[in-house]
């Protein structure tokens, strides 16, 4: 399966990596490429990620990276990420409305 990143996911990966490096600058690097590393196993095993708790559908579910959820939806041939949330954060549904 091909992996498609919403402009929202792209610009939630940059802004933890520049929270991240605020205090620890090398660590920032390394989580965003273990955060995307992460995404691109979805190409290989789509449903490994669970059902996000708040929404309930098949369709949407979430892997956790580190105190991150990276959720996205998996239609067709495709795995559409839709967003990254910090764990403490409430769940903005309208960020899971993508494709």
């Amino acid at each position: 399966m091909r992996i498609v990143w919403s402009p929202l996911a792209i610009e939630r990966i940059r802004e933890a990596a520049e929270y991240i490096a605020q205090d620890k600058p090398g660590a920032s690097a390394r989580w965003a490429a273990g955060a995307i590393a992460a995404v691109e196993r979805l190409g290989k095993m789509a449903r490994s990620g669970r059902m996000v708790p708040e929404i309930g559908r098949p369709d949407v579910r979430e892997i956790l990276y580190g105190e991150y959820r990276i959720l996205y939806r998996v239609l067709d041939r495709a795995v559409y990420v839709l967003t990254v949330r910090h764990g403490r954060r409430i769940l903005d549904e309208t960020e899971t409305s993508g494709p």
